[in-house]
């Protein structure tokens, strides 16, 4: 018999969890939320795709990840196509079921983790979403709480613009440190960039070593690969 503290301990915990959910959802920070939801089922990694954008070259279908970017970038054309062949019919009887799948055996996976994937696909309004997750090697992801996942992960999302979903580092760049980050991207160096900005070497460099610091990158392709992965630039 389950003790009454022991009880409400769990009810307690439960209903904590479900606020900061709904609070990130709620500011917009899909990231944050995302997060949560791979720790609550037990997974190290997700990827968060929107399937209305989705296309075969770019990525601007990808909604919020903590997957290396190389395996972002490499996987990306694979579940366009995927998605491509599939029929109405099977992306609806594909709702809110974990489907799992391996990974190319080429592709170089975080330390531990499975070559298998899980998948989530699921509903806002009429836009189609799914949630991927990496996990670790043996571990054994319940179903009932990955469709538990798929559930709140569209309750999230309902609670924002899915139109323009923003994280929560994005709020904190400025708009020199997206140009910077933009120009960056476009291949140009800090005294390029100082040219075009009309603003000195030393102001670009500070810049973009905020943008490391706010993006949590140590590296200027670093620093770019979350943009991209972000829709920044």
């Amino acid at each position: 018999m389950v003790q009454p503290e022991v009880l409400a301990s769990t009810t307690s915990g439960r209903e904590q969890f479900l606020s900061k959910l709904s609070a990130s959802g709620s500011s917009g920070q899909i990231q944050s939320a995302m997060a949560q939801l791979t720790e609550y089922v037990g997974a190290s990694h997700y990827l968060l795709a929107r399937y209305d954008l989705i296309q075969e070259n770019g990525l601007d279908f990808i909604v919020a990840s903590n997957w290396p970017f190389d395996l972002v970038r490499r996987i990306g054309s694979d579940l366009a196509r995927s998605y491509g062949r599939s029929t109405e019919i099977e992306k609806c009887l594909s709702l809110l079921t974990p489907q799992f799948a391996l990974l190319p055996d080429d592709l170089s996976l975080p330390n531990h983790v499975s070559q298998q994937y899980c998948s989530l696909t699921f509903c806002v309004g009429r836009t189609r979403f799914s949630v991927m997750l990496l996990f670790s090697e043996g571990l054994i992801l319940s179903q009932d709480r990955l469709r538990e996942v798929g559930l709140l992960a569209a309750y999230v999302l309902s609670l924002g613009d899915t139109r323009e979903v923003r994280t929560e580092r994005d709020f904190e760049l400025t708009d020199r440190e997206l140009e910077c980050l933009f120009w960056i991207a476009e291949g140009k160096t800090s005294d390029e960039i100082a040219v075009i900005l009309g603003i000195s070497r030393n102001t670009i460099n500070n810049y973009i070593t905020s943008v490391m610091r706010k993006t949590a990158t140590k590296t200027r392709s670093e620093a770019i690969a979350y943009a991209v992965r972000n829709n920044l630039v």
